[in-house]
């Protein structure tokens, strides 16, 4: 079925869109994951989301499989990119190993409505019985030098909340969020991007402390009443490179 649906949707020999395509495949433990991969696994595929992966080793043994299949297509090893689904709380505390399971992670994903089912959490607006779960996988995908991508929001008719909640999660390092419908892309994609305003600034602190720190043989300068440091000129470099790579011009 997923075979015939990704023919029907890109084409039978390649994946001939403009944008990065990633698949979402079936856990390992269901007995679909080697199937799934046989059925999407061809030039043009990006990566995969590996749903439930709840250790390292889902992830090394999903990376086997790629590698098997991308010698049979004729692809170059390691052309597919793996974003582990972590939805457990074994995923959560293994989150730290997990994150360095392959060269191929891009990225660590929470999904949060599994992860309840499986502590026995009652699911909330506020989302505070997830606040842990959250901090933890973002500060690992940070350690691990990955994207960090937050749990979809259910509620798709919701978007002041979709806003509000988006806008938690990137506060927490968050960089990206799963949508389950069209309608909350816009959303998710304002709030995950960095504004005009945040990316003068950052150009501002940039070039004034290469001008006026860094080339004088200083760490810190004063600006409009606040001293510019290297952690902040640091921060403000990341976020140039993050606008950069959502496709934003950085440039005045």
């Amino acid at each position: 079925f997923l075979k015939h649906k990704t023919d029907l949707w890109f084409g039978a020999d390649n994946y001939e869109v403009d944008h990065a395509t990633f698949v979402r495949v079936n856990a390992l433990h269901t007995g679909l994951l080697e199937d799934d991969l046989l059925a999407v696994v061809r030039p043009g595929l990006d990566g995969i989301v590996l749903s439930k992966a709840h250790t390292a080793e889902t992830v090394r043994r999903a990376d086997h499989y790629l590698t098997i299949l991308e010698r049979q297509g004729e692809m170059e090893t390691g052309t597919v990119s793996i974003i582990p689904l972590v939805e457990s709380a074994e995923g959560i505390l293994n989150s730290r190993e997990i994150s360095a399971a392959s060269p191929r992670l891009v990225g660590l994903s929470l999904g949060a409505e599994d992860l309840a089912v499986d502590m026995g959490l009652q699911r909330s607006e506020e989302a505070r019985e997830i606040e842990w779960p959250r901090a933890q996988l973002a500060t690992v995908a940070a350690a691990a030098d990955l994207v960090a991508i937050d749990t979809p929001e259910p509620d798709y008719t919701d978007m002041e909340h979709l806003e509000r909640d988006s806008s938690y999660a990137r506060s927490l390092g968050f960089r990206g969020k799963y949508c389950i419908h069209p309608g909350q892309v816009e959303v998710v994609n304002r709030v995950f991007s960095p504004t005009e305003q945040e990316i003068a600034e950052a150009r501002d602190v940039v070039r004034l402390l290469d001008k006026e720190g860094i080339a004088k043989g200083r760490a810190a300068i004063p600006v409009n009443g606040k001293m510019i440091d290297t952690p902040i000129y640091w921060q403000a470099k990341r976020l140039l490179r993050w606008a950069e790579a959502a496709g934003i011009s950085t440039q005045e």
